[in-house]
């Protein structure tokens, strides 16, 4: 993590993040959005695209040195990620079922 960031300001800006991130969830589910389905067969909105998205975005300005892992970007092989001893693991939005039956 950045020396200079303090992990009360990083909880802080992650927190603002993920409000972000849930602003542009529910600008979709407003919406009459279409449902994709990824290779296992599981629900992909353009709910779980634009929080990814926002997510990915603020996270590589707040600690650019720290990877991410996430449920929405491409699968990374284990001997990449086996060496991470610090990285973010995120799903951008989780309960996609749900969220497609709008519960």
């Amino acid at each position: 993590m950045a020396p200079d960031l303090k992990l009360d300001t990083l909880l802080e800006q992650t927190s603002s993040l993920a409000n972000l991130a849930g602003a542009r969830i529910l600008e979709v589910y407003e919406t009459d959005f279409a449902v994709q389905s990824k290779e296992d067969d599981s629900p992909l909105t353009a709910a779980d695209l634009a929080a990814h998205q926002c997510i990915k975005e603020g996270l590589a300005e707040l600690t650019p040195e720290l990877p991410l892992l996430s449920e929405e970007s491409r699968a990374l092989p284990w001997p990449v990620r086996s060496s991470w001893r610090t990285y973010w693991l995120v799903d951008p939005l989780d309960g996609t079922k749900e969220f497609v039956k709008r519960n």
